[in-house]
């Protein structure tokens, strides 16, 4: 069966967010990333900005803290409800048309539709770790941290909410090294793994 949907998650500085940006312009389907932030705020009643800094990358103190974090009378956190805002916007969009998706657990959430293809990309430390230095102009040591700092929070958001382990072969359709492959060869099996 053809793939309508690609989910991206990826590794901080492994270009996984450019790689989709490319595979939808290529496929002529939409793009989501950044852009859901606004439907994610209205649905969840929170501020685009809460959104932009937590949904994706909370919790930020680890699990431990995460369950001892602040919930309403119905036992939900404000992340959970992020997280359910979320969601909610994910299985619209997917209803809706092919499209990529960037992150937020979208393997996991359209994990039982047929037409998904989910791709993670990582890569190789020093390639990240140069794209990290060249995107954000800033010194090698804040690109381990920044890096390290990410790709954590992604972790366990993705390992809180899933009862699944972030980047663990097993849970994508495909794993890609885009420091070995080089960007345009994600790109092409990517789109050859589509059709």
């Amino acid at each position: 069966m053809a793939k309508r949907i690609i989910t991206i998650s990826r590794e901080f500085g492994s270009g996984g967010r450019f790689i989709g940006e490319e595979v939808a312009k290529k496929l002529g389907i939409t793009y989501y990333d950044k852009n859901i932030i606004s439907e994610i705020a209205e649905k969840s009643g929170l501020s685009p900005e809460y959104i932009q800094e937590s949904a994706e990358l909370s919790p930020k103190k680890g699990l431990f803290a995460y369950a001892l974090a602040g919930r309403d009378i119905t036992g939900k956190s404000v992340e959970d409800m992020v997280y359910e805002a979320q969601r909610k916007v994910i299985l619209e969009l997917a209803e809706k048309e092919s499209c990529v998706i960037i992150g937020r657990n979208a393997d996991f959430i359209l994990r039982d539709w047929n037409d998904v293809l989910n791709v993670f990309i990582h890569g190789d430390m020093p390639e990240k770790i140069q794209r990290i230095m060249d995107l954000h102009n800033v010194e090698e040591k804040e690109a381990v941290k920044m890096m390290a700092d990410t790709d954590k929070r992604r972790m366990t958001n993705y390992n809180f909410y899933t009862d699944q382990k972030w980047g663990k072969a097993s849970n994508y359709t495909l794993c890609l090294n885009s420091s070995q492959l080089g960007y345009d060869r994600c790109e092409a099996i990517i789109m050859e793994c589509v059709k």
